[in-house]
């Protein structure tokens, strides 16, 4: 069974809530204020955290960026409830991680739409596929309904890069996933200071992209061949 952790400072929110989650079979843990919150996430490890915006002593952003800088907690699915829909708001929870937002009020199929999508692309993101072929196949398979994976053929188109060459930069929309035939390309991210970070070294028999195509986001990182 599934485990989620609901944070919610409205009572009546937080009990109607939990009550259409838990009817659909979900472990429910909940928390009244953001800083009981980021305490029961450290210790529950839910599968997913639905959080308020709007808190007393700790807002959902505040909560988020605390979970975030945790390794341990840092990967949980995360899904922000909100009263307002302004595009800053929403650009502002994007911006520091959320995986979704539910605007009040929402309904019992919305709630249970998204927590179902975020906890299969979890899944997907955790599972092991074998560094072949078959292992694509096998990716693209368990990704089915994803709209970016939808229609990606399975027909392999070679590409090639030199050493140098820039495969993919972060903030590209994902138009394809990446798999590594021969040499070694580096994942870097660049910070505030324009210095790069390298974020992960791959090597033939590896892809590279697919979180971005499940997150049905941008690249959170650059790519860059390191080895023709």
């Amino acid at each position: 069974m599934k485990k989620i952790l609901l944070i919610e400072d409205n009572p009546n929110m937080r009990e109607n809530t939990s009550e259409i989650l838990e009817l659909s079979n979900y472990n429910v843990v909940t928390a009244e204020n953001g800083k009981i919150g980021v305490k029961l996430a450290q210790e529950e490890k839910p599968d997913l955290i639905i959080c308020d915006v709007m808190m007393p002593e700790l807002d959902g952003y505040g909560v988020l960026h605390i979970l975030s800088k945790n390794p341990a907690t840092a990967s949980i699915p995360f899904i922000f409830l909100t009263a307002k829909a302004e595009k800053s708001d929403l650009r502002k929870g994007m911006n520091l991680g959320a995986d979704d937002y539910l605007t009040k009020p929402f309904d019992d199929t919305e709630l249970l739409d998204a927590v179902q999508i975020r906890l299969s692309k979890s899944d997907i993101l955790k599972a092991e596929y074998a560094k072949n072929f078959e292992g694509l196949k096998d990716f693209i398979r368990d990704a089915g309904g994803m709209k970016e994976l939808e229609n990606m053929a399975l027909e392999k188109n070679k590409r090639i890069y030199r050493k140098k060459d820039t495969i993919y930069s972060e903030s590209d929309t994902p138009r394809g996933l990446f798999y590594i035939i021969s040499g070694k390309v580096k994942t870097y991210k660049s910070n505030e200071d324009a210095k790069d970070y390298i974020t992960g070294m791959h090597a033939a028999g590896e892809f590279l992209g697919y979180a971005a195509l499940l997150e049905e986001e941008k690249y959170t990182e650059s790519a860059m061949a390191w080895e023709d």
